[in-house]
């Protein structure tokens, strides 16, 4: 996508959304009252659905960030929709369906949820005139990542993941079993969920994430993703915090070795939430890979 003209942050998501197809209607326009103006926050009907989505930044490299098992662009990226480069980037991020402010529907998951988001992103990126774009996910973000890249070879220009996994297996489950009662979550993790979903929401959707990953466990060799990782042609860079306690290290090692070329960062102190906790560095490291 070319750099948009200049003018304020709006002006210029304005001009965007004035070449959407016909028939795409964008419900709400306006700035993000948490981020301020320069943070557009805007949806579009996408396969039967309104995605709800923030835009930052004229850069002419699109890149999409995409949230965490019940996460939004609000509550999982608030240190990358700041300060990554806005010259350099047009910063978007997405709320999947039945997550954040992409609701209704509730969030369901099918045994194919997954590629379902993939489809999603691709497909409400697309809606929004970007001829290509790199994929920043995190966790379940990260595989819907790796999914799309597979799935969509020519549109995706570079990846990068963290906290993702390709299979799940018996130990996963055992973790993803104590995530059910969130009442026990790190509190600065569950307040901004809770006050974003009500005490009901979150806790009935929960309760089914665990369940619709308990599907993979029964599929052969746990696969959620694992036969497509092949099929990634994009440079990928693997993040993984050593101290990640929700996703063990085999995992960024079984992507490393199956996604052709693909590189292998550690962060010594990283856990789950690395791009949070330690964000200057993680947004150094992805602008540096981006380029």
């Amino acid at each position: 996508m070319a750099a948009l003209p200049g003018g304020n942050a709006e002006q210029r998501l304005r001009l965007l959304l004035s070449g959407l197809k016909p028939g795409i209607q964008v419900p709400r326009v306006g700035p993000v009252a948490a981020f301020g103006s320069s943070v557009i926050s805007a949806k579009a009907a996408v396969n039967g659905v309104h995605l709800h989505y923030l835009c930052t930044g004229d850069g002419e490299h699109a890149v999409l960030l995409l949230p965490g098992m019940l996460g939004s662009g609000e509550t999982d990226f608030r240190p990358q929709i700041e300060n990554l480069n806005k010259k350099l980037f047009t910063v978007v991020t997405w709320d999947p369906r039945g997550y954040g402010h992409s609701r209704p529907p509730d969030r369901d998951f099918p045994v194919d949820f997954f590629e379902r988001d993939a489809k999603d992103a691709i497909d409400l990126m697309q809606t929004l005139n970007f001829k290509k774009v790199s994929l920043l996910g995190w966790s379940d973000g990260g595989i819907t990542a790796l999914i799309a890249a597979a799935r969509y070879p020519s549109y995706v220009s570079k990846m990068v993941v963290w906290g993702a996994n390709a299979y799940v297996t018996k130990q996963d489950m055992e973790i993803y079993q104590g995530l059910r009662d969130f009442s026990k979550w790190n509190e600065r993790t569950r307040k901004p969920l809770e006050a974003l979903y009500g005490f009901d929401y979150f806790a009935r959707t929960c309760e089914k994430w665990v369940n619709g990953m308990d599907q993979f466990k029964r599929l052969p060799d746990g696969s959620i993703c694992r036969d497509l990782l092949p099929l990634v042609q994009c440079p990928t860079l693997i993040v993984h915090g050593e101290k990640d306690p929700l996703v063990p290290r085999f995992h960024a090692d079984f992507l490393h070795r199956h996604v052709r070329g693909s590189r292998l960062h550690l962060m010594p102190e990283g856990k789950h939430n690395l791009h949070l906790h330690l964000a200057d560095e993680f947004n150094k490291l992805v602008e540096d890979f981006l380029q």
